[in-house]
């Protein structure tokens, strides 16, 4: 066997122990307690306060997924039915409701109404492991306050945490703000991204965790 194998298959090895025990954690958040609470003032001066929870698919209240289902169809809805994909509800009830799934919620403590939501996993892409960010979604009302850049940051110490190389993600190449929104996070085209030739209707990104 050469250097060039034993390299590989050792680095192989490593990560299918970090991802076996990122795995293997209930609430991956539990070693971050600065990301329990996201505050800020808002414009009227009052101060916005929400929790922020990780759970398994599993620890899901079905009110919760029928909610993350219709905040996608709201948010993501009109660009999915705009490009080659289409909305295809079914699909994503069922991506929503894949039993290795994992949440982030974010919950208005003073009217404890759910915010927001990541859906995300740890897993093997490509060789690489990943922290895979399947969904971001933000209601209205609680937009361009910070708090999608905080959940992602979020993720990014758990990835980091857990020895992850990258935390990766798909966004629709028609979706121009959340396009903006990652490349100031500091997301970029992924090697993996679907050539210009294969004419897809999203990009793959992701952000090297160092």
């Amino acid at each position: 066997m050469s250097v060039t194998e034993t390299v590989t298959r050792n680095q192989a090895t490593t990560q299918q122990k970090c991802l076996q025990v990122a795995n293997q954690q209930t609430n991956p958040l539990a070693e971050f307690p600065e990301y329990f609470t996201f505050q800020c003032q808002q414009s009227d001066g009052t101060e916005l306060r929400l929790k922020l929870q990780c759970k398994r698919k599993a620890d899901m209240d079905p009110k919760l997924l029928k909610w993350a289902f219709k905040l996608a169809e709201r948010n993501v809805g009109p660009q999915y039915r705009a490009c080659s994909l289409g909305w295809q509800p079914k699909i994503k009830q069922a991506d929503l409701n894949k039993a290795w799934a994992r949440y982030l919620v974010a919950t208005d403590t003073a009217t404890r109404k759910p915010a927001a939501y990541t859906m995300f996993r740890f897993d093997l892409d490509y060789g690489r492991s990943v922290l895979y960010c399947y969904e971001l979604q933000v209601e209205a009302e609680f937009q361009r306050k910070g708090l999608g850049a905080f959940m992602m940051k979020a993720l990014e110490q758990m990835a980091r945490h857990f020895s992850m190389e990258r935390v990766v993600l798909t966004v629709l190449k028609n979706n121009e703000d959340g396009m903006r929104f990652y490349r100031r996070l500091g997301y970029e085209v992924d090697e993996m991204s679907p050539d210009k030739e294969e004419n897809a209707a999203y990009e793959i990104m992701s952000k090297a965790m160092e």
